[in-house]
């Protein structure tokens, strides 16, 4: 870090694990031709997965087979035991990676196994028709953070927003002030398009709406559509007019022919420039979390929050996970009715 850099809080709750090696397709061919064979299949098939779902996918397939050929000889897939598994999330939790991480490599194995037992045990009897999904019954995966989850305050935001608006940052300007207005994640934020800011926002309104944005979910995602503030709409309309180009969608880095912005692009931003101006470290995620815990904290009512900024179908997904509020003032009455008496 330069000198110019401000001390940042990392704020770790633990060691952050280092990634995992990338699977070469060198490596890949070692493997077992039966689990290659298998791993290719289901990918095929699999067509209810969205595309970046699938690739996170055949990433954890490959390394669990690289495991199963490295440290298990390339045991056959049919006499992989709910033990060896145990043995593999063990191995990948003590090289440090988080809950979610490890709920996803074992979701990917898990519906690998279910893809053996639904389809493969039918038409290969002989080698699968007693079949078990090894990765049944496992006790659950015991949650951990990597980072405290500290909000965004409005304060922060403000100080954000000033400080890249010096820096004539206009393009992270707005995408800060869509993140932290909106809610929106940031995989959704580059599927906002330019048409959404020729809106005016109506007479007795303090919004417009988005166009139709692919959120999270199974089958290419749910269908949302996000309110819009006046703050986040001035400083798309900002960026647009400063970026010098057409182009459909708001968030595009021009690098290479004016394309939309990748993922990466957010993540850099976060840690090489928003991390400096706050003094600790954020990340994309943290924003819908800060949004909602914004407006909860300005006493908007969970059940709207919930429904029209988090786009939760269970309000206690958006109480439980995105509500960042230390209810310090609540708690300090809690025993206030025993003082009292004293």
């Amino acid at each position: 870090m330069t000198e110019e850099h401000k001390d940042i809080e990392m704020n770790m709750l633990r060691t952050r694990a280092k990634k995992a090696e990338d699977i070469t397709d060198d490596m890949w061919l070692l493997v077992a031709q039966e689990h290659r064979d298998l791993v290719t299949e289901y990918l095929d098939v699999s067509t209810h997965l969205s595309p970046k779902t699938k690739v996170q996918y055949e990433s954890g397939l490959r390394h669990f087979f690289w495991w199963v050929h490295s440290v298990l000889n390339d045991k056959p897939v049919n006499k992989i035991s709910k033990r060896d598994f145990m043995r593999y999330m063990s191995y990948l939790s003590n090289r440090g990676l988080s809950s979610s991480a490890l709920g996803f490599k074992k979701s990917a194995v898990s519906a690998f196994n279910i893809f053996i037992e639904d389809i493969i045990s039918e038409d290969d009897p002989d080698n699968y028709g007693m079949y078990k999904n090894f990765t049944k019954g496992m006790q659950p995966i015991p949650k951990n953070q990597v980072y405290s989850k500290e909000a965004i305050t409005y304060d922060e935001y403000k100080m954000i927003i000033e400080t890249l608006l010096d820096d004539k940052n206009y393009l992270g300007v707005a995408w800060v002030a869509v993140a932290f207005n909106t809610g929106a994640r940031r995989a959704e934020i580059v599927q906002f398009k330019t048409e959404t800011t020729k809106q005016e926002i109506l007479e007795g309104q303090n919004y417009i709406m988005s166009s139709t944005i692919m959120g999270k979910g199974r089958a290419g995602g749910k269908p949302i559509e996000y309110m819009i503030n006046a703050e986040a709409l001035k400083y798309m309309k900002l960026w647009i007019e400063k970026r010098g180009y057409d182009h459909e969608y708001v968030f595009t880095t021009h690098y290479k022919g004016d394309d939309k912005m990748s993922n990466s692009w957010a993540n850099s931003f976060c840690t090489d420039v928003l991390s400096d101006i706050i003094g600790r470290r954020i990340n994309p995620h943290i924003f819908k979390a800060s949004a909602i815990t914004f407006l909860l904290s300005n006493d908007v009512p969970m059940n709207l929050v919930s429904k029209y900024v988090a786009h939760h179908n269970d309000v206690s997904t958006t109480q439980n996970f995105y509500d960042l509020r230390d209810f310090e003032e609540e708690k300090g009455q809690i025993f206030g009715v025993i003082a009292n008496k004293e």
